[in-house]
């Protein structure tokens, strides 16, 4: 890496110096498998995600604003369409579209906000695969770590959606690699990205569209704050650690800027990358995977007359913890006791599980308000660090409980590229998810175009018209 060191003063500074360095022969084996992996579950989530009304709502807002030749895909369209950040816009909100995008226990989704806005940047610029995995792990690691810096629960328990807050900083770093910025336009890079961060959980209110759209917007701001810094638009380059309107103060009370810089380079925290099994809230599948082991132990059909409880921290209580009634997808995609319910009584928690007709099933909405959640403070004391949880059932006079350290999915029980690639099949079944996988993991030697192609169905209908 080539790391100046007398650019280095200050946390901002230094991450942007660190950027600017960053290639791909600095990238340890191990978090190159990771971003490959994290390249096709996040395609293989936007895709699905195309047509949900939400994405197809900001697509057409989208092609009113677009003019001339388009510089990026829409994915799964052959055409070029769009201008670059509202690629990216478009594709993240896709990619988060219905909650199978990736997560990290930092409390933010890394992959539905930087890869889509790599991937934008990369097919303009015509970047190569190894750019690519380059500048995907520079935005991963620059956005974990700017969330572990805020301190993910306590900021959360402010309200703010850290997908939101920190994503900008993300989108912006992978942009910055591919566009070759130097130390200080990648500085600038940050802090255009930094005042544009937002995403409050005031979604979970009514169950709206809102949440979809901060992983949007996080990668459309990542994509402007580049390309303005390029012409040579200025932006803080104290944007973290500013006392007065620094990041770090304004959306916490207990940040610490360490992590912003501690073993940069030699830790990369987005190898702790995990990946849905579940279209729901990654704070909710340890309970999820809980329940699916009751189920097995207990036996099916669920007997709904058990009494079942639920132990919680205190943020997945806030976050998750509302009493369910029957709305939108994603009330229900937030909501322990609906996710646990489901898991209990229909065996799995996958998109069949958020239609319109099961939401209000009313076997499992009887289910889900019968749940009662428990206060745990050995959960908290865990928490975020390991996403535990468990569930009892009363059965024949005893109480039975699982618990659960880690979820499916996460690195302590992996899903493998196989996994993975069984999962895009699933939901994507009409292309070739083999073809797709091989080319994701060997993206190094495909051109990103080539590699957008392949997500064409040549019987699919969609148009960039």
């Amino acid at each position: 890496m080539n790391f100046d060191r007398h650019a280095v003063a200050a946390p901002t500074r230094e991450l942007a110096n660190w950027i600017a360095g960053l290639s791909y022969d600095d990238l340890p084996q191990r978090t190159r498998e990771v971003v490959r992996i994290a390249i096709l579950d996040t395609v293989g989530a936007g895709v699905y995600g195309y047509c949900t009304p939400w994405a197809q709502m900001l697509l057409a807002w989208a092609r009113r604003g677009a003019a001339g030749a388009g510089e990026a895909h829409v994915w799964g369209e052959a055409q070029l369409s769009l201008r670059c950040a509202d690629a990216a816009l478009v594709n993240a909100t896709a990619s988060h579209a219905f909650e199978l995008d990736d997560y990290h226990n930092a409390k933010i989704h890394a992959g539905t906000v930087v890869i889509p806005a790599a991937i934008a940047v990369a097919e303009k610029l015509g970047s190569s695969g190894s750019d690519l995995v380059t500048a995907i792990a520079a935005g991963y690691e620059v956005m974990i770590r700017s969330s572990l810096a805020l301190n993910p629960s306590a900021a959360r328990l402010r309200g703010w959606h850290l997908t939101g807050v920190t994503g900008p900083f993300g989108a912006a770093a992978a942009c910055a690699s591919l566009m070759k910025l130097n130390t200080e336009q990648t500085a600038w890079t940050l802090g255009l990205a930094g005042t544009q961060g937002a995403g409050l959980w005031a979604f979970n209110a009514d169950g709206t569209m809102s949440k979809r759209l901060h992983a949007g917007k996080a990668a459309h701001s990542g994509v402007l704050a580049a390309e303005l810094a390029q012409s040579g638009f200025t932006g803080p380059t104290q944007i973290y650690e500013y006392e007065d309107g620094g990041v770090l103060k304004a959306f916490s009370d207990a940040s610490d800027p360490a992590p912003l810089t501690r073993d940069l380079g030699a830790v990369y925290h987005l190898d702790q990358t995990s990946i849905k099994p579940y279209a729901c809230c990654g704070s909710t599948h340890s309970y999820v995977d809980a329940a699916l082991a009751l189920r097995k132990k207990l036996g099916a059909p669920w007997d709904t007359r058990r009494r079942v409880r639920v132990g919680t921290c205190k943020v997945v209580d806030v976050q998750c913890g509302f009493d369910y009634t029957p709305s939108s997808a994603l009330n229900a995609q937030m909501s322990l006791r609906y996710t646990v319910a489901a898991a209990l009584i229909d065996g799995q928690v996958l998109p069949a599980q958020f239609t319109d007709a099961k939401l209000s099933d009313p076997v499992i909405t009887a289910l889900a308000r019968k749940i009662e959640l428990v206060p745990d403070p050995e959960l908290d004391k865990l928490y975020p660090k390991d996403f535990a949880g468990w569930v009892a059932v009363e059965h024949n006079g005893d109480w039975v409980r699982v618990d659960i350290m880690n979820p499916t999915g996460s690195i302590h029980a992996p899903i493998d590229a196989r996994g993975i690639t069984e999962k895009f099949r699933g939901i994507n079944p009409q292309l070739d998810a083999d073809a797709i996988a091989a080319a994701a993991f060997a993206i190094e030697q495909h051109s990103v175009r080539k590699f957008l192609g392949l997500l064409v169905n040549p019987q699919s209908k969609r148009s960039a018209a």
